[in-house]
Formats: structure tokens, C-alpha cells, sequence
């Protein structure tokens, strides 16, 4: 027997226009989609992990399989873009159609987006483009975010110990810097996590 649930005019009005998106890029409309798009606009930039937890929530049973079916039709018809930085699980953001690009912080994966120094597509070209018509240019600043810099002598108060907060819940290991124990803290796994295929 399938349950009934019942929604607020504001989750009906926010249904249909998730609906609505769907079809304007001819998708047909289902609870999966629905609920991936939702957890898309929710978030800033999700992994499928994060994705698949947060259409669980929405509507029960989704296999990872099925949020990555809805994320490549998604990607297919212009609703998502994929970012994929290097030595990180692929994440997701429906900011598309503009020429920005990212800020990642090293420490702990949060991910900001910028707008384009120029403004337009592509905002590098190479000084050899080997004879290809060049339509956009995938920029990503590494960094630490405020949250993870060490406290300046302006900002550190000498009555405490420096603290470090986490951003995003995530820490994400990079190959050129100390994490976990060689900073002098315990590592703890990132939410989304690459698994090797069985």
C-alpha cells in the first residue's frame, strides 16, 4: 500500500516549479528527479554520495545508480554541471550557462563560487590553440578558506588557543599538504568517498 503524503501550498508551489524545470528541458517528471533537483537547489555543490542521502530523505527508496542516471540526463539537457577537482569526489551545482569559476580550500573541500575576472567565454585562451576553436576555460583557485587559515597575530587572542573550525564537513586530502596527524588533528573520512568499483 503506498503512503500518502501530504504537502504545504509552499512545498506544491516548490514541487511544481522543480516540475516545470523538468519539462521546459524535456524530462519527463519523476519522484527521483524531482528529489535530486531539489537536493541540488538546497546545497551548493553536492556529491552523488550527499545527492543519493538526500533523495533517500525526499522519497524513500533510491539506489546510488538511479541519482547517477538522473545526474548524467540532468548534465545531458544544461540543468547541471559537473566540477571535478582534482583528487576529489565529482560534485554538482546548477549554476550553469554563466562563465564562473571556483575557489577550493585545501583543508577542508568547501568550494565557493566567483565570477570571471573578464566576464566572458573563455576567459584564457593559450598562446597555441593547436588549431581548436576555443569555447570556455575551467579556472580553479586552490586556497585556504577564512575558516581554515591560521589566526593572524591581529586576530588571535592571547587568552585562548587558536582554534580551526571545518567548513562543509569535509576533509579532503592534497597531495602537497599535510592533513590529519601531521597538522597535529585526527583525520575524519570525507562525506563523499570514491569507492572502488566491485
Amino acid at each position: 500500500m503506498q503512503e500518502v503524503v501530504f504537502l504545504s501550498r509552499s512545498e506544491q508551489s516548490a514541487s511544481q516549479q522543480l516540475a516545470a524545470r523538468l519539462r521546459a528541458v524535456g524530462l519527463r517528471v519523476t519522484a527521483p528527479r524531482l528529489a535530486v533537483l531539489a537536493a541540488l537547489d538546497a546545497a551548493g555543490h553536492p556529491c552523488a554520495e550527499e545527492l543519493t542521502a538526500a533523495a533517500r530523505a525526499r522519497v524513500g527508496a533510491v539506489s546510488h545508480q538511479a541519482v547517477y542516471d538522473v545526474l548524467h540526463a540532468f548534465e545531458r539537457v544544461g540543468l547541471v554541471r559537473c566540477i571535478e577537482p582534482a583528487g576529489h569526489p565529482t560534485r554538482y551545482e546548477t549554476r550553469v550557462g554563466d562563465n564562473h569559476h571556483h575557489l577550493i580550500c585545501r583543508s577542508c573541500g568547501a568550494i565557493t563560487d566567483i565570477p570571471c575576472a573578464l566576464g566572458q567565454a573563455p576567459c584564457l585562451t593559450p598562446t597555441d590553440g593547436a588549431g581548436y576553436q576555443i569555447g570556455e576555460a575551467e579556472v580553479t583557485y586552490w586556497g585556504l578558506c577564512p575558516s581554515c587559515q591560521p589566526p593572524t597575530p591581529s586576530t588571535a587572542r592571547p587568552d585562548s588557543p587558536a582554534r580551526r573550525t571545518r567548513r562543509g564537513g569535509h576533509l579532503f586530502a592534497d597531495p602537497q599538504q599535510p592533513t590529519g596527524a601531521a597538522r597535529g588533528r585526527q583525520p575524519s573520512p570525507p562525506a563523499c568517498v570514491r569507492r572502488p568499483p566491485r
